[in-house]
């Protein structure tokens, strides 16, 4: 790093400061602790000779002789003493019988990404055809990242004609240390999905975390139309602002729901493939209301007018009367609303006393 003029201090015009600032910072950023004892070694070996050194210091006499070398050709600059890379300049390759690595091609372009654990059979039976040695799994893996990874990605093509490729789409993950701290602060959404009769149905459902309130909807339609409206339903049942927005990565909240969500300034986590369990608590939910009451009324699931007459009978006895696990079965959800600090409760709608949709069954 060189020192310029341009810089002015109260050491400018000092002469012989330059140096001194480029030595300083060379010694302090390029010279190791390590370059320094092998200097100071081989100064002592100079002054005391080579028998003093080797009782002095933990050292070889082979390894003196080598950093003697490295100083002289250095001019004797301290620098020359640092560590070199150890990796070897010619390394062992991979030598294995064409016909293995033309198979590990052809069964890539045949199945595109699949793993080496998933490959090692495929490639067993290619081999034996070939009467030549299969490598196993490990191997597999290491040839493939030899051959340039032999990666396929999806393509499409663009409105001009010319095919790309098909990048991932980067959704927001829940974040580990997500925790809900006020009501609304992190709300989850799921679907429940039921056969009645050879016909689909669908349950989504809806829970605040941290009070434990929870909205279902009973559906024909697995469509993000049909989240989108079942969650303006739970603005209105819900008498508290959200904030965070916790869902899996079902079809059904994507576009028209992540619409209504940006247009609401809302943040929208997705949990990660194949991880009910960072979704807990409205997959407990789920089990509820499945236990308790679908399973009782699944026939109802036909006419979803019906079914949900009676499911918000069911929730506002979830929500009021029946107590939570979560409060140790002593408060339900609304009650612990009620018993918060007041800060919480301010936001309640003039129109309802208890901010439950159904004032009269609140008394």
């Amino acid at each position: 790093m060189a020192f310029f003029h341009h810089i002015h201090c109260r050491y400018t015009g000092i002469r012989g400061f330059k140096s001194l600032y480029t030595g300083a910072i060379k010694y302090q950023y390029m010279i190791t602790e390590k370059a320094k004892f092998r200097a100071k070694v081989l100064v002592f070996w100079e002054k005391h000779g080579l028998q003093a050194t080797l009782d002095a210091f933990p050292v070889k006499r082979s390894a003196l002789y080598l950093w003697k070398q490295l100083w002289e050709a250095g001019e004797k600059k301290t620098e020359a003493l640092n560590e070199r890379k150890t990796v070897p300049r010619t390394k062992r390759k991979r030598l294995w019988p064409p016909e293995v690595l033309e198979g590990i091609r052809t069964l890539r372009a045949l199945h595109p990404n699949l793993g080496e654990k998933k490959l090692y059979p495929l490639l067993q039976s290619w081999c034996e055809s070939y009467a030549v040695v299969c490598p196993k799994p490990a191997t597999i893996g290491r040839i493939i990242k030899d051959l340039g990874g032999l990666r396929i990605y999806p393509q499409k093509i663009s409105h001009s004609g010319k095919v790309r490729k098909m990048k991932r789409q980067r959704i927001l993950r829940k974040p580990k240390d997500l925790r809900p701290n006020a009501p609304g602060h992190v709300v989850a959404l799921d679907t429940i999905e039921r056969f009645v009769h050879g016909c689909r149905r669908y349950i989504i459902t809806f829970e605040d975390i941290y009070t434990r309130f929870s909205f279902a909807w009973g559906t024909t339609s697995h469509a993000s139309r049909a989240a989108q409206e079942f969650f303006a339903l739970c603005q209105k049942a819900f008498p508290f602002p959200f904030q965070f927005v916790l869902t899996d990565n079902g079809s059904e909240f994507k576009k028209h729901f992540d619409d209504a969500l940006r247009k609401l300034h809302l943040v929208h986590y997705h949990t990660y493939p194949r991880t009910p369990k960072i979704n807990a608590h409205v997959e407990r939910f789920n089990r509820t209301i499945q236990e308790e009451f679908v399973d009782y009324h699944s026939s109802l699931l036909l006419d979803p007018n019906t079914f949900n007459r009676k499911l918000i009978d069911y929730l506002i006895f979830y929500n009021i009367h029946r107590v939570h696990h979560a409060f140790q079965n002593k408060l339900s959800p609304l009650q612990f609303i009620l018993t918060s600090p007041s800060s919480l409760t301010s936001s309640f709608p003039p129109e309802s006393k208890t901010g439950c949709g159904y004032t009269s069954s609140c008394h």
